[in-house]
């Protein structure tokens, strides 16, 4: 069974298939041979409905729409204005506001994708015009906008604590020290990259123009206050602050900065409805498969063939690593998710990991393997917003990847990276 399903994928992927279809015909397989025909094949509709049907799911819609509606209006403007205003100056600044931008950015949208089009659209032709290569500028930006998916609200995070039936709010913190430190790691890079090169400083901003920043940015930097001083104040669940960070964003950018008006209300539901179409349908697949999997034992007999079972927690981490990071080269790392989960959950509990831990760095190793070639989904998404070529875009990649690895390595030796602010929040 194990067998036909993966080559079913195999085919169905070569042939151009999107990933859902390879995991429902995947799992339409599995029923089919655990139940003997089709007459059973209404339990695998509740296995689709059962997928999508945690409440903490309402999160990833509703802050999918809250993004698009500030990508499209006032707010990641002035938010990189504001960066602008302080570090544009120092040597390497532009590169720095950048990936500065990116995690402000990704504070407040929880998308990689949405923050490569927030950041990198205002800020390429500025880090051009300044005298940075593009292959830098474009890896820059494709790495940067991974802190989006540590930085709360990470809808990777979401999707996993409902997989694994983990605590969003304690993901959601553990992935705040992570995230800096990944932030820092390309802050120095890019001073190191500007000083080698030469690359030219920006005019210094006057007091003045900075107070005048930052009180334009006031509004926007609202967001990040009402998801992690909400949550972690009491005064919301995460899903509750999905839905008033779409409520803010209405405000401030249809009545306050008035940079949207009624007839993009339609473009936007829209975007947002055929985004948030596919990643359901997508977890409602992966539910299906995930239980066939699990049922016929599959990730048992996977993870003893390779003794992973006789593993310490080190090693186990490792080989999560490496699994996730290979998985999100080449498939979306919602799938990858959704599908490999579950084959470790058992080992995961066996060896005593923390899940919150394991979570965030399945979290790093998803937003890794979405910047890396082949096929990482924001390599592509570069592709169509910037119009360059495919080389173009991921030859300046390899030490960022190797940044993001060295985090990662860094994460399974001192876990206290990610987990003394949990600790501090919920213990």
């Amino acid at each position: 069974m194990a067998a036909a399903m993966m080559l079913a994928m195999i085919i169905l992927l070569l042939l151009g298939f999107p990933m859902m279809v390879p995991l429902i015909i995947a799992a339409l397989i599995g029923f089919y041979e655990i139940f003997g025909g089709v007459g059973k094949m209404d339990f695998m509709v509740q296995q689709f409905l059962t997928g999508i049907r945690p409440a903490s799911l309402i999160a990833v819609p509703m802050f999918i729409l809250a993004a698009d509606i500030m990508t499209r209006g006032e707010s990641a403007r002035r938010m990189i204005d504001m960066v602008m205003a302080f570090i544009g100056h120092v040597k390497g600044g532009l590169a720095v506001s950048t990936a500065t931008a990116c995690t402000l950015f990704g504070a407040v949208s929880g998308s990689t994708q949405a923050t490569v089009v927030a950041v990198g659209s205002p800020l390429r032709p500025r880090m051009l015009k300044a005298g940075y290569k593009d292959s830098f500028i474009l890896a820059l930006i494709v790495n940067s906008s991974d802190i989006a998916f540590l930085i709360p609200p990470s809808i990777g995070m979401i999707i996993y604590g409902v997989v694994s039936n983990t605590s969003i709010a304690e993901l959601f913190i553990a992935g705040i020290g992570p995230g800096l430190l990944i932030l820092l790691f390309f802050t120095v890079y890019s001073v190191i990259y500007a000083t080698l090169t030469n690359v030219p400083t920006e005019p210094k901003a006057s007091w003045g123009e900075r107070l005048t920043a930052v009180r334009q940015a006031v509004w926007p930097l609202g967001f990040p206050v009402i998801i992690i001083g909400g949550i972690y104040g009491g005064v919301f669940s995460p899903t509750e602050a999905a839905a008033a960070c779409v409520l803010y964003a209405i405000i401030l950018e249809f009545l306050v900065f008035r940079s949207l008006n009624l007839p993009d209300i339609y473009a936007i539901a829209k975007s947002t409805g055929l985004i948030t179409a596919v990643v359901f349908i997508l977890v409602a697949a992966g539910s299906a498969f995930s239980w066939v999997i699990s049922f016929a034992q599959i990730p048992q007999a996977m993870l003893g063939a390779i003794g992973i079972t006789e593993m310490g927690a080190i090693g186990v981490l490792f080989v999560i690593s490496i699994a996730f990071f290979i998985g999100c080269m080449f498939v979306d790392p919602i799938v990858v998710i959704l599908v490999l989960v579950p084959i470790f959950a058992p080992v995961v509990k066996s060896v005593g990991l923390d899940p919150v831990l394991v979570g965030t760095i399945i979290t790093l190793q998803v937003a890794i393997g979405s910047a890396t070639p082949p096929f990482g989904c924001d390599i592509f998404t570069a592709i169509a917003i910037f119009k360059r070529p495919y080389l173009d875009v991921v030859r300046g990649t390899p030490p960022f990847v190797l940044m993001l690895l060295s985090v990662a390595v860094l994460l399974i030796f001192f876990p206290e990276i990610a987990l003394t602010l949990r600790d501090v929040a919920f213990r």
